[in-house]
């Protein structure tokens, strides 16, 4: 199960990697710059317990969650 969910862990990270990347401003020396208003947003929801986010933030942790629940669920079921 370890393995299940670390190949799914890094698709989820490689997937929010691509992501930062794309939204980011590259320098000439390869180096990447958040632009200050996802840093802004992204602190924000940082320090923001799960239970104070708005319905549209939970349900991207939700979406994430998801990926996980196959694996969880196929462990869990006893042997047929």
């Amino acid at each position: 199960m370890i393995e299940s969910l670390a190949s799914v862990e890094h698709e989820r990270w490689a997937h929010w990697q691509r992501y930062l990347h794309s939204r980011c401003v590259r320098d000439h020396d390869g180096s990447l710059k958040i632009p200050a208003e996802l840093v802004q947003r992204w602190e924000s929801q940082m320090n923001t317990p799960y239970s104070e986010l708005s319905e549209k933030e939970k349900e991207s942790d939700r979406e994430q969650v998801r990926r996980y629940l196959p694996i969880i669920t196929e462990m869990l079921e006893p042997p047929a």
